[in-house]
């Protein structure tokens, strides 16, 4: 039993073909067609609307150096947010709880950021890595120290919706497992836990949009620290 609650994050197998890519690219088949008019129906105008909304909250800290990632950055959240949304339906599988994806979303990014930095102000990004006036001797343990800390930032990405989103689904598969077991023995029970069940699921679409948010903010930060 205990292991069975795992296996939901487990990615799927049809005839060897990993479903996985199927849930990747599922989310794009969400989005409405183009067609020859800016706006067709209220889809398409709530989709322009969500899109606008998105971009300016990102874009604006950050320079005019960095509205170029706008295209980016925007296509990244609704991609994270379609998969977060839709791995809470039954019987649906969530790419994203698998930490090889998210840090393969997480790394390249952040290297993008640092190189960005390291291409227009190669002074400050270097001097983060020595201090001034820093003792001699303590020279090359603190530049190890620093370039050990660099590499956090994509971890933590990555370990960060992991987390969020596995913790959700399990909490998930409990309550609703304990309220199928409950309902022939006490039911009372079964409806308070069936309560509790829909209060998080409520909570977990509300975790899925901020992890997505969160997600794509803290990369449009790092952004804004090298350029």
């Amino acid at each position: 039993m205990n292991l069975s609650f795992f296996d939901q994050f487990m990615s799927p197998h049809l005839l060897g073909i990993p479903l996985i890519l199927i849930s990747l690219l599922f989310p794009a088949l969400l989005l409405p067609s183009p067609r020859n008019r800016w706006i067709t129906n209220r889809i398409s105008a709530l989709q322009s609307w969500f899109i606008y909304t998105i971009t300016k909250q990102l874009m604006t800290p950050l320079n005019k150096k960095g509205h170029k990632w706008a295209l980016i950055l925007s296509s990244l959240m609704i991609f994270l947010l379609s998969i977060n949304l839709l791995g809470l339906l039954p019987y649906t599988f969530t790419p994203t709880t698998q930490l090889s994806m998210n840090l393969a979303l997480a790394f390249p990014l952040w290297l993008a950021t640092l190189l960005t930095g390291l291409r227009n102000q190669p002074s400050a990004s270097l001097g983060h890595l020595l201090p001034e006036g820093t003792p001699t001797p303590l020279i090359p343990a603190l530049i190890m120290i620093e370039t050990t800390s660099l590499l956090i930032p994509p971890l933590a990405l990555g370990v960060r919706l992991t987390a969020n989103l596995t913790a959700g689904h399990l909490l998930i598969q409990l309550i609703s497992t304990a309220t199928a077991v409950l309902f022939s023995i006490m039911p009372a029970i079964s409806i308070l836990t069936a309560c509790v069940l829909l209060l998080l699921t409520i909570l977990e679409v509300a975790v899925a949009m901020i992890q997505a948010y969160v997600f794509v903010l803290l990369l449009s930060l790092y952004l804004q620290e090298n350029i």
